[in-house]
């Protein structure tokens, strides 16, 4: 998602009014500067101009307000006597300051455009209906100047069916957008060509072992990540099941208009933890899925939302929210409002359901 521009940021019933704050503070210093003495320092005030200009509009508009506060202090200052002026060089000072201060801005709206292309990148956009299924999903940010996190999310159509994956990798930065990343580069090519759900899931295991190593390898005291997950399969040939293996995750639901029950009882550990396990992998869970239900995955910053009492959020789905949109919206909506908007790590709200025969198949593997 790119960033907003400065002059979306004020409207008023649909227009924009980013250009009123700067005129509205510049009327108003004109008027105290010409009802004071000498003891209003009019330059003090006038620089501010452009840089309020400099924070809601654009840079037509900004560079618009410089003039009119450089000419609205030219014309007040020599208009009074000589004693009462400011002082040209005040004011040269004073937009060399914004100047230095719009570098900034840009250089700070540059790295968020950065970190938004590495997002796209890592979570690239899908399709409204994708590989036969009809999803939709959230991501929120505990650091709201990060955007860009340890969660991860993708649809994988193929020959065998459509797959998808949700997940959280161990720990935050930019070595876990490294391990969501070859992460997911795996999951697209194991759930396209690998028959079977288990193979998908051992690769999946193995690569973060593999990355695991590398990272080590180059002497980074973050080799040890580990990754929770969950990995459905929807076979093509039997609409009315869905195949599950669950990894160390928040375990999913499913809403449907009978209401909303968990789609498994238990999984296994994390990925990259397998080999701690005596049990080895989770077996693949074949599990009957209704028409029109609706499969709700979440990350744990949903579950470890806290309200200022400190009590969790209580997950629970809505049967009559079973559409993913409106059940995405729903459990969004439900956590920010219990932790009051303060998350306490990255959240993610995934829900997905096959669609039916009006929304079209959708399936194009890539």
């Amino acid at each position: 998602m790119s960033g907003v521009g400065r002059g979306q940021v004020l409207r008023v019933r649909g227009r924009g009014v980013a250009w009123l704050p700067p005129l509205l503070l510049l009327v108003a210093i004109t008027a105290i500067d010409y009802n004071t003495a000498a003891e209003f320092r009019m330059i003090s005030w006038v620089v501010l101009v452009p840089g309020i200009a400099a924070a809601t509009c654009g840079v037509a508009g900004t560079a618009v307000f410089a003039a009119l506060a450089l000419v609205t202090y030219v014309a007040a200052d020599s208009s009074w006597p000589h004693q009462y002026q400011s002082g040209l060089p005040d004011f040269i000072l004073a937009v060399l300051a914004c100047a230095v201060r719009l570098r900034g801005e840009r250089s700070m709206l540059h790295m968020r455009d950065v970190a938004d292309t590495t997002r796209r990148t890592v979570l690239r956009p899908l399709p409204p209906v994708w590989g036969g299924l009809e999803h939709a999903e959230v991501y929120l940010a505990a650091d709201s100047e990060a955007r860009v996190g340890g969660d991860f999310y993708d649809i994988q159509p193929g020959p065998h069916g459509t797959r998808v994956l949700v997940g959280d990798v161990q720990g935050k930065g930019l070595g876990a957008v490294e391990e969501t990343a070859a992460l997911l580069g795996t999951f697209r090519e194991a759930a396209y060509h690998e028959p079977a759900l288990a193979t998908v899931a051992e690769r999946l295991e193995v690569r973060v072992r593999r990355h695991g190593g590398h990272v080590t390898a180059l002497g980074h005291d973050d080799g040890d990540r580990f990754a929770t997950a969950v990995l459905l399969g929807f076979p093509e040939a039997d609409t009315g099941v869905v195949e599950a293996m669950v990894f160390g995750h928040e375990p999913p639901l499913v809403v449907g208009p009978s209401g909303v029950r968990p789609l498994l009882a238990a999984g296994g550990p994390p990925l990259g933890l397998g080999a701690l396990s005596a049990d080895g992998p989770p077996p693949v869970h074949r599990v009957p899925l209704g028409p029109g239900e609706t499969v709700l995955l979440t990350s744990d910053g949903v579950t470890e939302a806290r309200d200022p009492a400190g009590e969790f959020y209580a997950l629970a789905g809505d049967p009559r929210a079973v559409e993913p949109r409106r059940l995405v919206a729903l459990v969004r909506d439900g956590t920010l409002g219990h932790c009051g908007g303060h998350l306490l790590d990255d959240t993610t709200v995934f829900a997905v359901r096959r669609a039916d025969e009006r929304a079209g198949k959708g399936r194009r593997p890539s």
